[in-house]
This record gives structure tokens, C-alpha cells and sequence, in this order.
């Protein structure tokens, strides 16, 4: 677990550098947030963002508080709460299997699978740990943030300011991919404006 934390506390020291609040990221972050979207305690995403660190907690143990924090922070379109006969529905199994889930905290992968996708949560919701899920759900943050910082930084990662400066010394067919792939971008982001 100490790679874990090793990979959050970068990702914190990144972010903590380019919102100008190193160690008081509580601050600038909605922890509520993320708190919905990796079923973390906000409490403890609080902590984490400090620098602090989680109790630890065995994996029965996650996917138990992570299958309840569903039920408790996912709504029905009616705003109703989902009842355990949904959820069952949802999983593909009996609200009977789903009950003894909640006991045992060990359901079956494709049947966490299936309340993740239908939920539209992220993989390993259900198993990964405190610093693991917030690391995972910080990353497309940090990656805003860079591209706010610098614009081509993600142009640059990829390859495609040094591939466009190769231009000149490309044959016809690989100017033409390349024109090919540019006008696909730019169709994409016309389409999204």
C-alpha cells in the first residue's frame, strides 16, 4: 500500500504546484466530489488531500462500505433510492446473493462489473484502496490543470508538435495521414462546439 501513497502524494505535490496550494488542496478540491466518484468517506478524502492517511481496511471490508455507499449516494431518476431487489436486478443476480454480499463483502467480479458500468463507475471501484481510488480519480484533475498551464503540453507528450514539425520531411502518403488525422480533429471539435 506504500506505492500507493507514494503515487497519491505525487499527484498531490503536481496539483499542490499548479493551484499555488501545496498542503491545503482541501481548499481547492470538491471533495464531496470525489467522494461520489470513488466512494471514499469525504472525511477521509479530506485527509488524503492533507496528506494524511486512511484506516486501513481489508478488501471484504471495501467493497462492503462501497456496495452501501451506492445504495446510499445513487438515485433512481425519481430521486427514489435504489432498492436491494434494483440492485440485484442491476448485478444480474438475487436480492437473497445480494444480502450475502453485503455479509461476506466478496460478490462476484462480473456482478460488481455490472453495478460499476451501470453506475458509471470507475474500474476497481469496488476493490482498490483509500489512496488508490482518490490517485485515479485526481488524475484527469491534474491532467486539466496541465492543460490549462500549457495548451500543447498534451500535443507535445503525444508526439504530435514534433511529428508536425517533421512535416517537411515526410513522403505524400504520410502527409496525407497526417492531414487526414488533423481534419478528423478538427471535424470532432466543430462537432462538439
Amino acid at each position: 500500500m506504500s506505492d500507493a501513497y507514494a503515487s497519491l502524494a505525487a499527484v498531490l505535490d503536481q496539483l499542490g504546484e499548479l493551484t499555488g496550494r501545496s498542503g491545503r488542496l482541501p481548499e481547492v478540491l470538491d471533495a464531496a466530489d470525489l467522494s461520489h466518484r470513488t466512494g471514499i468517506p469525504v472525511g477521509v478524502v479530506v485527509e488524503l488531500l492533507a496528506g494524511g492517511r486512511a484506516a486501513e481496511t481489508c478488501l471484504a471490508e471495501r467493497v462492503r462500505q462501497r456496495l452501501d455507499f451506492i445504495r446510499e449516494t445513487r438515485r433512481r431518476p425519481d430521486g427514489k433510492r435504489y432498492s436491494l431487489d434494483e440492485l440485484a436486478r442491476i448485478a444480474g443476480t438475487s436480492r437473497q446473493w445480494l444480502s450475502e454480499w453485503r455479509k461476506s463483502g466478496m460478490p462476484g467480479l462480473q456482478h460488481t462489473d455490472r453495478l460499476r458500468r451501470f453506475f458509471g463507475l470507475p474500474a476497481g471501484f469496488f476493490t482498490a484502496d483509500e489512496p488508490e481510488a482518490l490517485h485515479e480519480a485526481l488524475r484527469p484533475v491534474l491532467q486539466a490543470l496541465e492543460a490549462k498551464a500549457d495548451p500543447l503540453l498534451r500535443l507535445r507528450e503525444s508526439g504530435l508538435v514534433r511529428l508536425a514539425a517533421r512535416a517537411p520531411e515526410m513522403n505524400a502518403r504520410q502527409l496525407a495521414t497526417l492531414a487526414d488525422l488533423a481534419e478528423m480533429i478538427i471535424s470532432a471539435e466543430r462537432g462538439l462546439g
